[in-house]
């Protein structure tokens, strides 16, 4: 096991090293930015990811700015986590999607907040400080800070105040 954890961080460092080289200034990361196996981060068109001290992504997470994408210290991620601040154009039917462009807007992401296992934050996203987002949600509007984001059986995405 601690074979598999030195892996883990020496990779990790190299492949934050490989982001250093290729984005430069528009990707930063604080003390204690980790991320396991699978990491992805896009920086297109002048965007910039911005990240704070000991943040977290686990197995197969993505990052992907076009914009600003900036995520508060201490928050942890779990698998698969995507972030975009973008989306593609579609109002045109005689246009190919793909050719349309893209709209944008920034995705901002609080303090020690804990996104689950399999979420999507989609642009224009604003999650507060102390949230915990459950497995599975797609997140689009704004999250006040502590409370707690769960999917319905009906597949309905609540929030629910802290204690």
């Amino acid at each position: 096991m601690i074979l598999i954890k030195v892996w883990y961080r020496i990779t990790g460092l190299l492949l934050k090293a490989l982001y250093k080289i290729v984005y430069g200034r528009h990707m930063r990361w604080g003390k204690a930015f980790h991320m396991r196996k699978g990491f992805q981060a896009t920086v297109e068109n002048g965007g910039e990811i911005v990240i704070g001290d000991d943040v977290f992504f686990n197995n197969g997470c993505g990052v992907h700015a076009r914009k600003r994408i900036e995520i508060g210290s201490g928050t942890i991620f779990g698998e698969n986590v995507h972030i975009y601040d973008h989306n593609h154009r579609f109002a045109d039917p005689d246009v190919p999607i793909k050719d349309q462009g893209y709209t944008e807007g920034a995705v901002t992401i609080g303090r020690h907040c804990w996104i689950g296992s399999n979420v999507t934050i989609l642009k224009g996203a604003t999650i507060g400080d102390n949230v915990v987002i459950g497995a599975g949600c797609t997140i689009a509007g704004d999250v006040p800070s502590d409370v707690v984001v769960r999917q319905t059986p009906t597949l309905e995405t609540t929030a629910i105040r802290r204690p």
